[in-house]
């Protein structure tokens, strides 16, 4: 297995020395925002995990291995390049037996956390049960890996493009804890709100690393999410939200867009029709993601490493 790993000597010497390591996806800098954006994003992404103690590991399939952690040349490339692949698990032997770039979705990132001793992953929000799944039965390859891989996953919840009720239902199912910083209600990625009541909800990091160490300690495997709101000054009100999503939905189905396609131009669709506005929140969420994750990194080290 470990033929197809690549790991940066800064994070194999922080996972040496059990200091905290926080993996990064891809695809948000590949297919998620548009360049320059993109490439300061994933710095700035990097840097704050830096700044709140945790070596960052951003994740992402080149020349045939899977890396874990990203030299600068690399990012600028995942950036940049047109031609990278959106990598989920199914992709993933393909597309490394033909040495193609891929960025990886949370499913792929989570995988090639594990496999490299990572613990704790921050991404934007995650996949799940897509609406109209009853007819389509588009459900994200997301889900499944997190019922069996031991990541925690800190998101801003489930992407609010999807059915939020179905996928807090299909998490229940697979027996994987879903827990919300800081408020009652399960935020929608955008949005605080999601009209949904969260299953849990911890206040303080250090009660999740402790129950990230319960979980698995029990044997218990799989991932935890850990819903994490964006602030209330960076957030767009859930029912304006809504609006553009409904009009982007209703664009792709006219133009056929089916599979890995969705999310990237539903997630464009809504960029452009709210005058960047949910480019400028996904930036925000995804900054505040990972000082969390970061915080979650050390505290889960300290205390259990």
């Amino acid at each position: 297995m470990h033929s197809f790993l690549e790991i940066h000597p800064e994070v194999q010497n922080a996972l040496a020395d059990g200091k905290p390591v926080v993996a990064l996806e891809s695809t948000i800098i590949s297919h998620g925002m548009p360049y320059p954006q993109n490439l300061k994003t994933a710095i700035d992404v990097e840097e704050i995990a830096r700044n709140n103690g945790a070596v960052p590991a951003t994740i992402a399939i080149f020349n045939g291995k899977c890396y874990a952690g990203l030299t600068k040349e690399q990012l600028e490339y995942f950036a940049s390049a047109k031609d990278v692949w959106k990598v989920s698990l199914r992709d993933m032997p393909y597309v490394i037996s033909k040495k193609l770039p891929g960025a990886t979705t949370v499913a792929a990132t989570m995988r090639i956390a594990s496999m490299a001793g990572i613990k704790i992953f921050v991404t934007g929000g995650i996949g799940g049960v897509h609406r109209n799944a009853n007819e389509t039965m588009d459900v994200s390859a997301d889900l499944t890996e997190m019922e069996q891989t031991s990541v925690a996953v800190v998101s801003a919840g489930i992407k609010s493009i999807l059915d939020i009720g179905l996928t807090l239902e299909y998490l229940e199912t697979k027996g994987i804890p879903v827990v919300t910083v800081g408020q009652n209600e399960f935020p929608s990625f955008y949005s605080r709100k999601s009209g949904f009541s969260s299953p849990l909800r911890l206040d303080d990091i250090d009660e999740i690393a402790n129950m990230l160490h319960a979980k698995w300690q029990m044997g218990l495997n799989g991932a935890v999410l850990i819903a994490n709101p964006l602030p209330a000054d960076q957030e767009i009100v859930a029912e304006e939200m809504e609006v553009h999503i409904q009009k982007a939905l209703s664009a792709a189905k006219e133009r056929k867009i089916t599979g890995k396609e969705v999310t990237p131009f539903l997630l464009q669709y809504i960029s452009e029709h709210t005058k960047g506005e949910s480019l400028e929140a996904n930036i925000a969420l995804i900054k505040n993601n990972a000082r969390v994750g970061a915080e979650l990194a050390v505290a889960y080290s300290k205390d259990h490493s």
